[in-house]
């Protein structure tokens, strides 16, 4: 696991540019997309980078790593809403090859993954309790997509999206680490101290479901970007760290 720490500015564009790096590699790639804050930033700087580039998105098969339970399409809180208005908005990418799991059928989410070829790259955050997607604490390793009641916890950081703790959906569907650690790229984005928890379990935590994130240990092939605030219990910690300035 690399984990890159700067600004959150910095992280961002990083991130946004390897993002596009790898679109131009494969104009087809499969894309597994979260739609928390963090990931939305990233998306939208590496839409505008292909807006101004000219980097064509049409070809893209992108699948949201999660959705809340009972919400229409077109809710502003979504992940397909916001999913659209960050990435494929103000792009030629195709909301027709825009997939959401679906909580009467999680199964048919992981067979359209296979049948699209596996991911090739996930772009996911942290939840403040080390959650991945909706794979909060207790989740297995083995997990495939599925019905996940959120707790107490999730909800209150989900609180300022709905206007208050209990107007938050109560389950969410999400798929399950056996769809995102066999990405073939994992990208993670952590910005902000209340992530500072999460990120130090993500990279010390025992990988046994206790802290979700810490499975992300096992994949060869994850890059991390944490700002300082989000990476800043980890100062004298050893890892595989490279610190940067934007230059």
């Amino acid at each position: 696991m690399k984990t890159i720490v700067s600004t959150a500015e910095d992280c961002v564009r990083a991130a946004a540019e390897r993002l596009l790096s790898r679109i131009e590699e494969k104009r087809d790639a499969s894309l597994a997309l979260g739609a928390g804050e963090a990931e939305l930033r990233v998306l939208r700087r590496a839409a505008a980078l292909a807006k101004e580039r000219g980097v064509s998105l049409r070809e893209l098969r992108v699948f949201a790593v999660c959705e809340f339970d009972g919400l229409e399409p077109a809710d502003p809180n979504s992940a397909r809403r916001r999913l659209v208005q960050a990435f494929f908005a103000d792009t030629d990418a195709d909301t027709e090859k825009l997939s959401v799991p679906a909580a009467d059928d999680p199964a048919a989410y992981d067979e359209k993954i296979r049948n699209a070829g596996g991911l090739d790259l996930a772009l996911i955050g942290l939840g403040g309790n080390a959650r991945v997607g909706f794979n909060e604490p207790a989740t297995q390793f083995d997990s495939n997509t599925h019905v996940q009641k959120l707790t107490d916890k999730t909800k209150r950081e989900l609180a300022p999206l709905f206007g208050g703790e209990d107007k938050v959906p109560a389950r969410g569907v999400t798929m399950g680490f056996q769809q995102l650690c066999f990405a073939r790229d994992i990208f993670v984005i952590a910005l902000g101290g209340e992530k500072s928890a999460a990120v130090f379990h993500m990279l010390y935590g025992r990988d046994d479901s206790v802290y979700p994130a810490a499975f992300l240990q096992l994949p060869p092939n994850v890059t991390v970007w944490a700002d300082e605030a989000a990476a800043a219990r980890l100062e004298g910690k050893s890892f595989d760290a490279v610190r940067f300035n934007g230059d």
